[in-house]
């Protein structure tokens, strides 16, 4: 018997995955989810229909590269052999398991997090994209990324983000510290990245769509602020498509 062995170990997942074909991470009763196809490769391994606990719930179509679960196995395999059996039984599913681990029984993979890191992707272009296709947004209008970063540095701290909340939020507070939120130019394409310990509903994707308006001279800093500081809904700018949102890394 090892030192590490238990009767049921937790074991914690690193995972990506292309979130277009998904209806996002969380488990439903008839559409294809993230957290559905892994439970479905989890029970192809153990016999038992078991929960994969995510650190977050990505919407319908954002992409991971970096998303942490945990699961609780009746059963103790080998780390690596538990991620390449599960790799085996998620194809042709476009999720990968890039690392298992076995954790303590202490660590979840939702409430242990410190903090969560987002990167979006906006092609700045006028062609239709190819390859980016579903991976990106394109906004086809020339972009002022300096402007974008500077006014977005008017939402670093804790705040009160009911205007970048999606109506939908079941977050019991609307109040966030937000740690990060850069933006940059690298050629065509203009990159958000962004962190925080948590995120409401639809947070990121209601800044960027916000920060685009800046870049396109729709907005000043100051009526971003102004949005922020309307606590409103119906003040947030344009929403951000999802194709472009990635969950980078969570860490603990």
């Amino acid at each position: 018997m090892t030192a590490n062995w238990k009767p049921m170990p937790r074991y914690k997942l690193t995972i990506e995955y292309d979130g277009a074909p998904f209806f996002g991470w969380q488990v439903q009763d008839t559409l294809p989810s993230v957290q559905g196809a892994l439970e479905a490769a989890v029970k192809a391994m153990t016999g038992a229909d078991l929960r994969v606990h995510g650190a977050g719930r990505t919407d319908a179509g954002v992409h991971a590269r970096g998303q942490v679960a945990h699961v609780d196995v009746d059963k103790q395999f080998p780390p690596g052999r538990f991620r390449d059996g599960l790799n085996a039984h998620l194809r042709p599913h476009p999720i990968a398991v890039l690392e298992a681990e076995i954790v303590p029984d202490s660590f979840e993979a939702r409430f242990s997090a410190v903090k969560r890191h987002y990167r979006y992707r906006v092609i700045n272009t006028r062609a239709n994209l190819a390859l980016d296709a579903g991976h990106a947004w394109r906004v086809p209008r020339k972009l002022d990324a300096e402007a974008m970063h500077a006014a977005a540095q008017r939402l670093l701290g804790r705040h009160d983000f009911t205007t970048f909340r999606d109506t939908e939020c079941q977050a019991k507070s609307p109040e966030k510290t937000l740690d990060q939120l850069d933006v940059m130019r690298d050629g065509r394409e203009i990159i958000i990245v962004t962190s925080a310990r948590s995120f409401l509903h639809s947070q990121v994707r209601s800044m960027v769509g916000s920060l685009v308006w800046v870049g396109e001279g729709r907005w000043t800093a100051d009526d971003l602020s102004a949005a922020l500081a309307a606590r409103n809904r119906a003040a947030c700018g344009i929403v951000a498509p999802p194709e472009g949102l990635y969950l980078m890394k969570v860490d603990y």
